[in-house]
């Protein structure tokens, strides 16, 4: 359910796109009831997930490789390649950077993890002030889970899921450990996107998985009941609608 100012709501008052209609649907069909303090900061979690879908869906189509850390690779005219991941060259903008990835993707590699960081980094460049961006996260280090507190992801135990939910797959039979598990985004009812495995619904995923397995396995990978999406009232105080 969608609840605003306290009343539950069944329409809005402003023109969806189709991708935001589904997004739309889904929060009205929950079990849970997802509450916005005002009609704007509704339109600013549609508008964040759909750019979410869209910069997942960018770097599916893009050059960019599956790798591990050690064979890793990002444009160097951007950032630098330390022990705890890639650190944002000095006097270099945080958005170019981000911009970057998607406009040379063929110079980068990373895995599932640092992909789902960049989605969000990318998808929320979209939506705020590109000022307010480059002063949010100045100090970018991408690598796996490292990310700038003012992105802001928050995780939780459940099945409420919404497109533009970040999910994860678990692989408990894993022959190498960079596939312990899949992290994906819903990019809607049925379909998810996960870096290395690709685009299909949880079937596809779980299958990808399933090859990834030591020899003899006998557990097969299975999605976790659990969720992260941002915090999309912290970042509606920045936004460019």
């Amino acid at each position: 359910m969608i609840s605003v100012k306290g009343q539950i709501l069944q329409n809005v008052p402003f023109q969806l796109s189709i991708r935001q209609q589904v997004i739309f649907n889904a929060l009205k069909k929950s079990e849970n009831v997802h509450r916005y303090d005002t009609i704007y900061l509704l339109a600013f979690d549609l508008m964040l997930r759909e750019k979410i879908i869209e910069a997942s869906l960018k770097l599916y189509e893009s050059n960019i490789k599956f790798a591990p850390f050690k064979i890793s690779k990002f444009n160097t005219a951007f950032w630098i390649k330390t022990p705890s991941g890639y650190r944002l060259r000095p006097n270099v903008r945080p958005s170019d950077a981000i911009r970057d990835i998607y406009t040379n993707s063929h110079m980068y590699a990373f895995e599932c993890s640092t992909a789902i960081v960049i989605i969000y980094y990318y998808a929320v460049l979209q939506v705020i002030n590109e000022q307010a961006f480059n002063q949010l996260f100045s100090q970018l280090l991408v690598w796996n889970w490292s990310y700038d507190e003012d992105l802001r992801i928050i995780t939780r135990v459940g099945t409420d899921f919404i497109p533009g939910d970040v999910l994860y797959f678990h692989n408990p039979d894993y022959a190498d450990p960079v596939w312990l598990g899949e992290n994906v985004v819903m990019l809607d009812d049925h379909t998810y996107f996960g870096h290395g495995i690709g685009v299909g619904p949880a079937e596809y995923i779980i299958q990808g998985l399933n090859t990834l397995r030591k020899p003899n396995a006998t557990r097969s990978a299975y999605l976790l009941s659990q969720y992260s999406r941002l915090d999309f009232r912290y970042l509606a105080q920045f936004s460019n609608m």
